[in-house]
């Protein structure tokens, strides 16, 4: 099957990203497939693949914020910072339901965030997993990120477990924020599950699992499971092209805003030509005309 679109899948556990891509495309019979924001792979929930032209619109989505239910043991410090690494340190704990919010609350709004050494993250060319599978630590550099919520859904005072939910820009690490709460706690904390409930739009109930997806392969109905690239971008104003338009955009002329319908005050603007949506451009004020920002058809 040839499709250009995104599939979103229900990541299992056990899975990396890269296994869950690989997997599709077999199941696809297509080589041209991409996915938004790794997920461990102890992780499950909402990972978007990106098939065929869709793939071009991976590096240019608007909505990168995400939320997770994350369940966490107090007492702990593991190098992972989950719950699947070496224990680095036990410790008695008694903390209270009120201490572990008011924990949560000293980790919401705007932060710096130093990525742990068991991520993807490159520096100097080299993954941190690598290093620190070597047994290598070196210093990282805090990045900014945005805790918009973090709710503690469940905890046991006497076993140091619970459940959160959290809602926070990308480029967080989930078991990173667990950790630091553990760390302002005095006692340690790791992550013992992690569910993604929403990716760049798209929730849990717009996932399906590799057997469903097989499934629909068996039963020939698998373009009922793609989603249509230009929902990315439905937060954005259309602008509509005639056929001559059309032709112009694709071919890189830059459209003045005399020549254009649905001009306002936005910068960006979703793009359809007479044969239906091209992609994304962008409004030059100064000059006043509309610059392509990337055609993914």
């Amino acid at each position: 099957m040839q499709c250009n679109g995104i599939i979103c899948v229900n990541k299992p556990a056990g899975f990396t990203s890269f296994d869950v891509v690989a997997k599709l495309r077999g199941i696809l019979k297509m080589k041209r497939l991409g996915h938004s924001g790794t997920l461990d792979p102890m992780a499950t929930g909402v990972l978007p693949v990106f098939a065929g032209s869709a793939a071009k619109a991976i590096s240019i989505i608007p909505v990168g914020d995400k939320k997770y239910t994350a369940g966490f043991r107090l007492g702990l410090t593991a190098d992972t910072q989950d719950i699947t690494g070496k224990i680095i340190s036990e410790s008695e704990f008694d903390v209270s339901p009120e201490q572990v919010k008011s924990a949560a609350e000293k980790l919401t709004g705007g932060i710096k965030q130093i990525p742990p050494m068991f991520s993807a993250v490159s520096v100097g060319g080299k993954r941190l997993y690598e290093l620190a599978r070597q047994g290598i630590e070196i210093e990282r550099e805090a990045r900014d990120i945005t805790v918009y919520s973090i709710d503690i859904l469940s905890f046991d005072e006497k076993t140091g477990q619970g459940k959160l939910s959290i809602f926070c820009s990308k480029g967080t690490y989930v078991r990173t924020i667990i950790h630091d709460m553990g760390v302002i706690l005095g006692c340690g904390a790791v992550m013992t599950s992690l569910v993604r409930t929403s990716s760049n739009g798209f929730s849990i109930e717009d996932c399906y699992t590799l057997e469903q997806l097989e499934a629909l392969r068996d039963e020939e109905k698998l373009e009922s499971a793609v989603i249509p690239v230009e929902r990315l971008f439905s937060s954005l104003p259309s602008i509509i092209l005639d056929k001559r338009k059309t032709a112009l955009y694709k071919n890189g002329v830059k459209l003045r805003f005399d020549q254009l319908d649905g001009i306002s005050e936005e910068k960006f603007y979703k793009v359809y030509g007479d044969d239906g949506f091209i992609g994304t451009a962008k409004a030059d004020f100064e000059e006043k005309i509309l610059r392509v920002d990337k055609n993914l058809y």
